[in-house]
Parts: C-alpha cells; sequence; structure tokens
C-alpha cells in the first residue's frame, strides 16, 4: 500500500496569514469526514496540522518493473544463444565480440588439418558425446534420450571406417578423458550447468561443426562426408522438439539457476575448442 509522508509545518499553506486565519463554520468540532473515493481505502484527514496521511490501495505502479535478459522473452535457449554467440568470433558469427587469439578461432579456409590430428579430434568428441548420451539415460534428464541428435554412434561408423583404411585409431587424450569426466560430475551435482554444455555441444554440432567437418574432409579426405555430420531426419525439426524440451525444463529455473546455467557458457566454449585445437595437431 502506498504511502505519502506527512505535510511538513514549513510548508506555504501553513505559512500564510490568510489561510492559518480560515476556520471551519461547523457548529460541533468534530473533524471533517470524508466520503471514501472508488479505490481508495483508509482515507483520513486531521484538522492537526502535523499530519495529513493518504493511503492507496494501488500498488502496482509503484513495482519495479522486472528487469529482462536478452532473448528471455522467446524462451531460455535464446538467452543461451545470446550468451554463445557473444564468445564467437567476427569471423565465426556476425554477433560475435571475441578477439581472434586461438589458431581454431582463424577462418577454417585457413586451416592446416592432419589425418592424424582429425582422428584425435573424433575421439575425444565419441568421449564426449558418450558421456553425454550415457546420462540422458538417468531419470534426472529422461527428456533428452533419444533425441535424435545423439552422436556417438555415429562416430563409431566413422572410426571403423578410418581403420579398415589403414589408420591407427589413437586412444583418448587427457583432454577428452578431462571434459568427459567434468560432464559426468557436473550431470551428478549441477543440472543446470549440465544442460548448458548439452545444449552448446550439440547446437554448435549441428551448426558451425557441420561447416567445420565439410571444410576439412574437403582438405584431407577427398570431401567425404562422415556419418558424425549425418542425422536421421529432419535436422531442423529434431533441433525445435529439443529446444522446446529445454525452454520447459527451463521454466521450472529460479533466475539464479538460469543464470549459473548462463556462466557455465565459457567453460563449455574451453573444453570444446580445447578437443576442436586437435584437428590442427
Amino acid at each position: 500500500m502506498a504511502y505519502l509522508p506527512p505535510i511538513s509545518p514549513s510548508l506555504t499553506i501553513f505559512k500564510n496569514p490568510q489561510l492559518t486565519r480560515f476556520k471551519f463554520a461547523f457548529s460541533s468540532p468534530k473533524p471533517l469526514l470524508l466520503s471514501r473515493p472508488a479505490g481508495i481505502h483508509n482515507l483520513r484527514m486531521s484538522t492537526n496540522k502535523s499530519s495529513v496521511v493518504i493511503a492507496s490501495s494501488t500498488t502496482a505502479a509503484s513495482e519495479k518493473q522486472k528487469k529482462r535478459y536478452p532473448g528471455e522473452s522467446k524462451g531460455f535457449v535464446e538467452e543461451m544463444r545470446f550468451v554463445a554467440m557473444k564468445l564467437h568470433t567476427r569471423d565465426q558469427a556476425k554477433e560475435g565480440e571475441k578477439e581472434t587469439k586461438s589458431p581454431e578461432e582463424r577462418p577454417v579456409s585457413l586451416w592446416e588439418p592432419t589425418v592424424d590430428g582429425y582422428l584425435r579430434f573424433l575421439v575425444d568428441s565419441k568421449l564426449v558425446y558418450d558421456m553425454l548420451e550415457e546420462e540422458a539415460t538417468s531419470p534426472a534428464y529422461a527428456e533428452f534420450k533419444n533425441t535424435g541428435l545423439e552422436r556417438s554412434e555415429k562416430l563409431a561408423i566413422d572410426l571403423d571406417w578410418f581403420k579398415k583404411q589403414g589408420y591407427k585409431i589413437p586412444e583418448p587424450t587427457d583432454l577428452g578423458k578431462a571434459y568427459s569426466q567434468y560432464l559426468k560430475d557436473l550431470a551428478e551435482k549441477d543440472p543446470q550447468g549440465f544442460i548448458c554444455h548439452f545444449y552448446n555441444i550439440y547446437f554448435a554440432h549441428s551448426a558451425g561443426g557441420r561447416m567445420i567437418g565439410r571444410k576439412v574432409a574437403g582438405k584431407i579426405l577427398d570431401g567425404r562426408e562422415l556419418e558424425f555430420y549425418k542425422w536421421d531426419g529432419e535436422l531442423s525439426q529434431l533441433l525445435q522438439n529439443v529446444r522446446e524440451k529445454l525452454n520447459k525444463v527451463a521454466e521450472g529455473w529460479t533466475r539464479e539457476e538460469k543464470n549459473h546455467c548462463l556462466e557455465e557458457t565459457d567453460k563449455s566454449f574451453k573444453y570444446s575448442g580445447e578437443i576442436l585445437r586437435l584437428i590442427l595437431s
């Protein structure tokens, strides 16, 4: 309920001699009672010059407008997308704000990939997807089981193809092992953090990841398109289905939990960038 402070005796109405000589023309010294206008409650006026209190039931106008986050009106996935885009370079995305520093942040046309490096990237990527898809089988993440975006089986097919071509499949690197373990820990203790990585890994692969795969294949695989970059079904619809599920889950989060999820984006890019860099090793 809104509150107006008592009017001070120092105001003009109490200093004007003409006004102070004014007397109410009533036969009884009872206080003046006014009828209560619609929408106004507890209206009280006193002849005591030290105070006039007016209290109103209308408080909506005094409430502060809630802070809006970029993309919030479209759902939480749009908030995650907005934060992720800012962590790209301008060469990678028009919304990017990051300066190009690491080799993998340069345009892919300038890359000099190797088959051995690419295999290390694929092996570590499979380890990461194995963990994501294993956790998706738990009741806590049941919404994200069998989404159609899964990559582990596709990677297994690709690695088998390389093996048949005579290439030795390397063991996972420490980078892949560390990221896989980190995801496992998040899944158990920090669902908002886990969802951040889940979103960034799958959605990034469906966009920039496909472009990288196509250009790298053109440089070292005679243009062969790996299964890693193919989906069963319409990719745009698969992404939309997962987008809706993510938004639905986030509806049950507090604003603090949502912010925590967004803050995890930096780590998602850090880990993914280190694994991507293996292509150039």
